[in-house]
């Protein structure tokens, strides 16, 4: 007769295995030990992100140095990487939005409307499977000031992938002062080295 002991043993064995069949055996690592931590509750709601993990571009330069499981993925247009430059660290320019000249906006800021890349997410798992991200497991998500790699990284979360992901709150350019100039924060007034020229592997998609 088998013992209500043996039994309550055979259903923790049953549910150990259950929790092991359903953990994801993705690349997601453990959050960085950072310097200068960003609080959520300082950042404009358009800077958060469902990780809740956060870093500035000035730290950014720091980590890249110290980890080789880190990359800078730069989600701009490749636009703005050839006129406005790119940090020399960043690994690959996958955009998660192009500008559309066709939508321009009426409102007083007189931008450009952007569209989404709907190749982002796959050309994103294409590269984390490339040659180029072996032994990434931490990505650290730039655009221009914060708002755009916030959705960037929504879009990644939503499609699974698993990483762990920082958004560079003040990313390549930073926020703009009370001129209108970003000349506040980012990877290039924190004088971090940046390039216009364009190196091979910059652009996987082409």
């Amino acid at each position: 007769m088998t013992t209500l002991p043996h039994l309550c043993r055979r259903a923790a064995a049953a549910l150990l295995l259950a929790g092991f069949s359903l953990a994801p055996l993705g690349l997601a690592a453990a959050p960085l030990d950072l310097q200068e931590p960003v609080a959520a509750d300082s950042l404009k709601e358009s800077k958060r992100t469902a990780p809740g993990l956060y870093i500035t571009a000035a730290e950014a330069g720091r980590v890249l140095e110290a980890h080789d499981n880190v990359a800078l993925i730069d989600v701009r247009t490749p636009s703005e990487i050839m006129l406005i430059g790119y940090a020399t660290k960043a690994a690959a320019n996958i955009p998660s939005k192009f500008v559309d000249p066709n939508l321009a906006e009426t409102s007083l800021k007189g931008e450009y409307g952007m569209v989404d890349n709907p190749a982002f997410v796959d050309e994103m798992k294409a590269w984390l499977a490339s040659d180029a991200a072996r032994g990434i497991d931490t990505l650290l998500v730039m655009c221009r000031s914060g708002s755009r790699s916030a959705a960037a990284i929504g879009k990644l979360v939503e499609a699974g992938v698993d990483v762990t992901l920082y958004n560079v709150v003040d990313g390549f350019e930073g926020d703009k002062n009370k001129a209108g100039v970003r000349a506040v924060n980012g990877w290039r007034n924190a004088g971090l080295p940046w390039t216009y020229k364009i190196h091979e592997g910059l652009r996987p998609a082409n």
